[in-house]
């Protein structure tokens, strides 16, 4: 049977198609683009496993100048969006945009190459994103005898961030809530930064998306999608907040109910809310170069290094 007479089990044209039979189609986020250490760059990559019975592996980039002179940089743990069903950091929209952000910034990054649906469901997207970031935490207060090199010599762990866009900023929102009630071998996190982040709408109609790659969801009371129905949400334990939406995008609103409730509920930490006018849809991702993107890679650059962004 092709593709043509298959029945179709859920279809986000033109980037995926999944099949009542199982089988997949991808079309965003299944090239590869090899890690570089190519000293004429100004980042160096590299591929770490991290979890190797599950396939959890993410990708590491440094800017180059950091190694020849021994800093201390800040660490941004990065989740890529993609629905939970397609993305990763290996392919080139990412690779280049994360390396980008690298450079720009001055910060090494950890991208996560989690388990995607439907091959495997919700919570393996966020049971492999909190087993990075425990995996990062454990280079803290060891005296350099960590897995990763880069990070035992050049991650400063008083400054530690989440950042992601779609998919991957609702994965920052719960790993910063699981943050705050495990331990994480005494990391606090500095900040996290949610790029028109996914999240249910305001009533009690569940995106199919969801349903889809979470098909034992609550519904709207899931407070993996609903961060409003999260009652430890006022326990947040991070400072500071950065929320960027999109004047186009139908996930605007979702962003601005995300930054009222979190304002609003107690928490006791700095937020702001940047929208960019007149775009789309993680448009920073297709169109980088840009002057709406690079304005917003000076943004997140700006608030991972604290540079008065409050």
């Amino acid at each position: 049977m092709d593709s043509k007479t298959r029945a179709i089990a859920h279809e986000f044209l033109p980037y995926f198609r999944a099949y009542r039979d199982g089988h997949v189609e991808r079309f965003f986020g299944s090239d590869k683009v090899p890690a570089s250490m190519d000293s004429s760059n100004a980042v160096f990559s590299k591929d770490v496993v991290i979890v190797p019975e599950k396939g959890v592996s993410a990708r590491i980039f440094i800017p180059s100048a950091a190694i020849k002179t021994n800093q201390k940089l800040p660490l941004l743990v990065y989740y890529h969006g993609g629905g939970f069903f397609m993305g990763s950091p290996f392919c080139s929209t990412y690779h280049n945009y994360v390396g980008s952000l690298s450079a720009k910034a001055n910060v090494i990054v950890v991208s996560v190459d989690y388990r995607l649906a439907p091959e495997h469901l919700v919570p393996a997207a966020y049971e492999d994103s909190w087993a990075v970031l425990t995996w990062v935490a454990y280079h803290f207060n060891i005296n350099g005898h960590g897995y990763e090199a880069w990070l035992n010599d050049h991650a400063d762990f008083a400054r530690v961030f989440l950042a992601g866009d779609s998919a991957g900023g609702n994965i920052v929102h719960n790993m910063a809530v699981q943050a705050s009630f495990e331990d994480l071998n005494g990391i606090q996190l500095a900040g996290i930064c949610l790029v028109q982040p996914y999240f249910g709408r305001n009533d009690e109609v569940v995106d199919k998306c969801w349903v889809f790659v979470c098909p034992n969801t609550s519904g709207y009371n899931d407070v993996r999608i609903n961060p409003a129905a999260d009652s430890r949400l006022m326990s947040l334990r991070c400072p500071r907040v950065l929320v960027c939406v999109a004047e186009k995008d139908n996930l605007r609103d979702r962003g601005l109910l995300y930054y009222e409730t979190l304002k609003n509920c107690g928490w006791a930490g700095e937020i702001e809310i940047v929208e960019t006018e007149g775009e789309d849809h993680v448009f920073h991702l297709f169109n980088p170069d840009s002057e709406k993107a690079v304005a917003l890679m000076d943004k997140l650059a700006s608030f991972l290094n604290q540079d008065n962004v409050f």
